[in-house]
């Protein structure tokens, strides 16, 4: 297994690093997060067309590039650094893996170029964002028509493609339509992190494509492979908080002195960065486990959960060492802690990937 990043993946690492601080500065995701689309459309086709992270992960055959979750990792956690506020996780990450474990060829043939040419824009559909068991309940399929309604939807409102999981009878779906097409319904919901756009999505007997069957492997492992993308992006957020707190503490003085100067903020702040490395650390080895189809198979669950612990973490002490400031709407840090927030609930809370890793655990043990 690879242990290490090639000098190819670092380089990267680097042209994704410099594009995104060029394109995702703070003033930019303002600007773009109050808009009713959520994005800058010529950043994203830049993002796609010039630069092609959209299709990093996808295969060659699909019209991607072919690499894997490492690189799809090393994408998104420079988007968690740099806060990028656009349907790249929903298109790219959540509907692309939905359509490569569960529709069939000639679905993936069709639906997968455009995505990986960031040409379409698609959303995955979940009716729940709990857990794999809880999908399929809320929205049904019946004779090719989809009724129901998922609350919460990521990017429903720019996407112009839905990936619907939906329930038939003792078993579950692959669906695709369009977002516009008759019976279909997108509501914008107002929500914590203005940065990561949410709709409801409301079916009344909408004709749809079934493009595949979703077993509840083929579920779990897409959940898997989102759930360690947003590890990495929350990583990367977690990062981008420890550096810029270190940094504030340095030009912050207090009583004719830097606050980072007094060993209680020291002690804080290493603390901090030891939380930051060992999820860093996890996070990439749960890429290197999907990419080799290898690992332990609770790595997903047990990232997850670091991850959001430790983002949460950094930013309630990047807000606390900041003092009164750190409250302010001004100051950006609680753009990045409304990001946290929600992306601990998002795809299962800590404590319900515990407990499924917990789970997976005794499974193997008494097996």
């Amino acid at each position: 297994m690879q242990t290490d990043f090639s000098e190819d993946q670092k380089q990267f690492r680097e042209v994704v690093a410099r594009f995104l601080q060029d394109k995702s500065q703070p003033a930019a995701t303002r600007r773009v997060m109050v808009t009713q689309e959520g994005f800058d459309p010529a950043v994203w086709r830049q993002l796609a067309g010039e630069v092609g992270l959209t299709g990093t992960h996808i295969p060659q055959d699909y019209g991607g590039f072919g690499f894997g979750p490492i690189e799809l990792g090393i994408a998104a956690e420079e988007m968690g650094r740099h806060l990028y506020c656009g349907p790249f996780f929903a298109s790219a990450v959540m509907a692309a893996y939905a359509v490569l474990h569960m529709a069939t060829e000639d679905a993936r043939l069709a639906i997968l170029p455009e995505i990986a040419a960031g040409t379409t824009l698609a959303a995955l559909v979940l009716d729940d964002l709990n857990a794999p068991p809880g999908v399929g309940r809320n929205i049904s399929a019946d004779a090719g028509r989809l009724s129901g309604c998922a609350p919460l939807v990521v990017d429903a409102g720019a996407a112009g493609l839905l990936i619907v999981v939906a329930g038939e009878g003792s078993g579950r779906g692959l669906y695709s339509l369009a977002s516009d097409a008759d019976g279909v319904s997108v509501t914008p919901v107002e929500s914590l992190d203005p940065t990561r756009k949410l709709a409801a999505v409301q079916f009344a007997d909408a004709a749809a494509d079934r493009i595949g069957d979703v077993s509840p492997q083929g579920l779990a492992a897409t959940w898997d492979f989102i759930c360690v993308a947003l590890a990495h992006e929350m990583i990367g957020g977690a990062q981008h908080l420890l550096e810029s707190t270190v940094e504030y503490t340095k030009i912050r003085y207090q009583f004719g002195r830097p606050i980072g100067s007094f060993q209680g903020l020291k002690h804080r702040c290493a603390d901090l960065l030891m939380e930051v490395e060992l999820a860093k650390a996890a996070t990439h080895h749960a890429a290197r486990c999907l990419a080799g189809g290898e690992g332990e198979p609770y790595i997903a669950s047990m990232v997850k959960a670091m991850a959001a612990d430790t983002y949460m973490k950094a930013a309630k002490e990047a807000i606390q060492m900041r003092g009164g400031i750190g409250f302010t709407w001004e100051e950006d840090t609680h753009l990045w802690y409304k990001r946290a927030k929600s992306s601990e609930v998002f795809m299962g809370t800590p404590s319900y990937h515990r407990e499924r890793m917990m789970s997976m655990i005794e499974s193997e043990e008494s097996a």
